[in-house]
């Protein structure tokens, strides 16, 4: 499995040294990494993209500081790991606001550095879960298929409605469908592609998803009922 790596971080030589161990951690548990450079916070934040694991954040920047990097991050990256770098211990407590898995003192030790990193690979190895990355105006935002209630297609759009809030990209749903193809997902007309789980009720020809009636269209409501008993039934 490769991970990616973000290192944002604009003292050089420290840069380097955080690499260095990641090449050497890599070497000797036999893991792949992919590394991804950046000088200040206004880097990654400047059209950041969701396709991040682990982000190793330096806070004393000069241009924008980690935490104010990592809390922009936040609005559109729920899940990559965070892993402050700072010179004073103080910034710990500060990092639960953008839940920080940890942080590293520096000069940073290797072992510690190693303890760190075996954590977040574990964390992100026990993911059982499918995340996609939505294209939207606002930049790409990753999202956890559990937490969409249903998406609806309107005019070479498509709205997702999820518990994180609306999003809306640009994109057929028939390419939607298949990337969701292993996820209990399924169509209960041309318009509406319906987390099955969070269906809450069935009332005559309409799907009761959050609050909101989804219509089942005729040709599709024998297969959708089936499907929906596959899915609640497995379970049991």
């Amino acid at each position: 499995m490769k991970f990616r790596i973000a290192i944002i971080e604009d003292d050089r030589e420290s840069a380097k040294l955080i690499q260095k161990y990641l090449e050497r951690y890599a070497k000797e548990n036999n893991e792949y990494f992919e590394y991804f450079m950046f000088q200040d916070g206004d880097e990654i934040t400047s059209n950041y993209e969701a396709i991040y694991d682990i982000l190793f954040m330096d806070i004393e920047m000069s241009r924008l500081d980690g935490m104010t990097a990592s809390k922009k991050i936040r609005v559109f990256d729920k899940e990559v790991i965070i892993i402050f770098i700072t010179n004073t211990p103080q910034y710990a407590i500060k990092g639960y606001e953008v839940d920080a898995m940890s942080y590293l003192l520096k000069p940073v030790p290797y072992f510690a550095f190693c303890q760190e990193l075996s954590k977040s690979l574990e964390k992100i190895n026990k993911r059982k879960d499918k995340y996609i990355l939505l294209t939207t105006e606002n930049g790409t935002v990753r999202l956890n298929t559990n937490n969409i209630y249903y998406i609806e297609t309107m005019k070479h759009y498509l709205i997702i409605h999820s518990k994180s809030g609306v999003f809306t990209m640009k994109s057929p749903l028939k390419k939607m469908v298949e990337e969701l193809e292993e996820c209990p997902f399924y169509l209960c007309n041309s318009c509406f592609l319906v987390n099955l789980e969070e269906v809450t009720g069935v009332n005559g020809e309409f799907a009761i998803v959050n609050g909101a009636e989804l219509k089942i269209s005729r040709p599709r409501k024998k297969a959708f009922m089936e499907a929906l008993a596959n899915h609640f039934g497995g379970k049991l």
